[in-house]
């Protein structure tokens, strides 16, 4: 079988791709997959921060529109990048397992969040990290940054910021986990819904494609991420919102955890639950339910006035 994938040409994807496909050869060792690489409007407009870009899918609608059209037979996409509304005329078709959700700091001189200095300039792209981080540390300066992983690890390391908070599983995937300085936690850096996790679309209707995908599926991180994502949606928050959200399977039970905060990060409204692991939807939206009922979402016009 030959195929053709769809990604993104930063190292990062392209790594990721690579997780994918490997993941295929262990099961189809006679299997031959030619990436294509497309350039999405994320990659084109870099002089902004995402949050301050119109629109959603910033990452993964040109490569779509490429699997319907048949230009390319699947897709590997960051799953904190999807949309929870799939698009029309494709499919998920596998969560590979998980790897690492956390997020870290990458500092100068290797400074824990806690002990760098008053005024010391933090950069994150992203609404939630900003108020995450001055929840933490109002003493600090948080500054927009863009560029991939590789460009903020060596803004720090050049001077320009004095730490980054980034996804710890990016560095990993890029062989760049001595960088880190600190490992946060998920309660007081709750990531974004699906950090960690790699989408594996495909068009809808071509059934063996997606019968192929399918084998490198891990259920217990397709019910972590079908949770967060059930979760998202029930609240409407959208991928600019400043909503964390995480589950861990355990055993037969599934956890989840999400907090949405106000602008300085000084109000936290969060929910935990549990729930049967064969349930996911049903416990994100009832995850959901609870935050929305606490003013979650009084919380996020909040956020939607400033933007």
């Amino acid at each position: 079988m030959k195929l053709l994938v769809g990604t993104r040409g930063s190292l990062l994807s392209l790594k990721q791709t690579d997780i994918v496909v490997e993941r295929l050869k262990r099961i189809y060792p006679d299997i031959r997959v030619e990436k294509r690489i497309i350039k999405t409007r994320g990659d084109v407009i870099k002089d902004k921060p995402l949050f301050m870009m119109k629109g959603k899918g910033f990452f993964e609608k040109e490569i779509d529109k490429a699997v319907v059209s048949g230009e390319v037979d699947f897709a590997v996409h960051s799953m904190k990048d999807v949309p929870t509304t799939q698009p029309l005329k494709t499919v998920l078709a596998a969560v590979p397992r998980r790897e690492s959700p956390h997020d870290v700091l990458v500092s100068s001189d290797n400074v824990r969040l806690m002990d760098l200095p008053k005024g010391a300039v933090v950069g994150t792209s992203s609404l939630r990290r900003k108020a995450q981080i001055l929840r933490a540390r109002p003493n600090l300066s948080v500054k927009p940054i863009r560029g991939n992983v590789e460009t903020r690890v060596r803004k720090v390391r050049g001077g320009l910021f004095d730490a980054v908070i980034v996804a710890e599983v990016g560095l990993r995937r890029l062989g760049m986990g001595r960088y880190v300085t600190e490992v946060l936690p998920f309660k007081d850096f709750t990531p974004a819904p699906g950090q960690g996790a790699l989408a594996v679309v495909t068009r809808e209707g071509d059934d063996k494609i997606l019968r192929a995908l399918r084998k490198i599926d891990d259920p217990d991180s397709e019910a972590e991420i079908l949770a967060e994502r059930a979760l998202v949606k029930r609240v409407r928050a959208g991928c600019k919102a400043p909503l964390g959200a995480i589950a861990r399977v355990m055993g037969k039970t599934l956890w989840l955890y999400a907090a949405v905060l106000s602008p300085d990060g000084e109000e936290r409204i969060d929910v935990d639950l549990s729930g049967d692991a064969r349930s996911p939807g049903e416990l994100g939206r009832r995850a959901g339910d609870g935050i929305l009922e606490m003013g979650a979402n009084e919380l996020i016009r909040r956020w939607r006035t400033i933007l």
